[in-house]
């Protein structure tokens, strides 16, 4: 049987439809049928005018041949400014009909293009992140957004987060053993989903030099140490709390499977500065596959034919990967 992934178009006043057909004039994943969700009309315009050649067609049902299936959602006016309310209703509109059909099962994971999130907080919406929606709609309790990466010499940056997008001055009250313990068993099963024969996780301190044991901070022994001691407690290789600043130079070389960073920041600016182009952002937690490219709207690459899709090729390869674990006969 073949596995069925979804993606959605995101903010189409951005680069997502564009990275996604150059994605899926290069997909190499033949086990898998694909389900584009959003403005096809945009999609189709730009398959004919940067001459790629996708087959594309309407999507009835899974019983019909093919690989490339569209699912058309809100028709946008042609012409929409850079956040226009319309686009970024119709992305989350996208995005709820994607999940949905992960959670009936009709789909095996999701890609998302990504969203633009001033935009759609103008809707008086109260959105976080992708992450956290989707997290919401699944009801999905025990969620991390893990980065991975690798450079062109194939060293891997594997990034969980203990919290994700909160403003600094809050990380500290956003911290609590329990968020930290999820993550680093989080990203202990997802270097195991990932095929790694060993799961060692690195653990961030959240202070400089891991607080100095307690002269510059005491979160790392009132909250990191103890959740690597409950990690430890089920049998994974949790280390730490280790200071940041050196723990992502012992990963890149081979020490770790994957860190555990406490903020946004802290974990992914060394992994962008590894892997710019090709990272990955891996929702890890919920009951299906949603992996997305690592970088934004690109509101001044949009209508230029620029962007590189090479981040969005990543990400279909691996929800591809992961879902082929679970889909029958792979």
């Amino acid at each position: 049987m073949q596995g069925r992934i979804g993606i959605t178009l995101g903010d189409v006043t951005g680069i997502g439809p564009e990275v996604t057909i150059k994605a899926l004039a290069r997909w190499r994943a033949p086990d898998f049928r694909c389900l584009i969700i959003g403005d096809v009309a945009r999609l189709k315009t730009l398959n004919d005018r940067l001459k790629l050649g996708v087959k594309l067609q309407t999507f009835e049902s899974w019983d019909r041949p093919g690989q490339f299936f569209v699912l058309e959602g809100a028709l946008l006016p042609e012409k929409l400014a850079p956040g226009d309310a319309l686009a970024a209703e119709a992305a989350l509109e996208w995005l709820d009909e994607a999940v949905d059909r992960c959670v009936k099962g009709e789909l095996d994971g999701i890609v998302t293009a990504p969203v633009n999130k001033q935009a759609i907080l103008r809707l008086g919406e109260p959105f976080v992140g992708q992450t956290e929606w989707i997290s919401k709609r699944a009801d999905a309790k025990r969620t991390a957004m893990m980065l991975l990466g690798s450079d062109e010499r194939g060293r891997w940056l594997r990034v969980a987060l203990a919290t994700t997008h909160v403003p600094i001055k809050d990380v500290p009250s956003s911290l609590n053993s329990n968020s930290i313990q999820t993550a680093i068993e989080l990203a202990a099963e997802a270097c195991s989903k990932l095929g790694l024969k060993r799961q060692r996780i690195g653990v961030c301190g959240l202070n400089p030099h891991a607080g100095e044991g307690g002269e510059l901070g005491t979160e790392e022994l009132t909250m990191i140490g103890p959740a690597i001691q409950a990690a430890r407690a089920k049998k994974i290789e949790a280390v730490g709390p280790l200071p940041a600043d050196t723990l992502f130079h012992q990963h890149y070389r081979g020490d770790f499977d994957a860190v555990v960073a406490m903020y946004h920041d802290q974990g992914l600016a060394p992994m962008k500065m590894v892997a710019f182009d090709t990272g990955v952002n891996w929702t890890l937690g919920l009951p299906f596959v949603r992996t997305s490219p690592d970088h934004g709207t690109a509101y001044d690459l949009a209508g230029r034919d620029q962007a590189d899709p090479s981040s969005m090729i990543s990400a279909i390869r691996l929800a591809c990967q992961i879902a082929s674990s679970k889909t029958p006969g792979n």
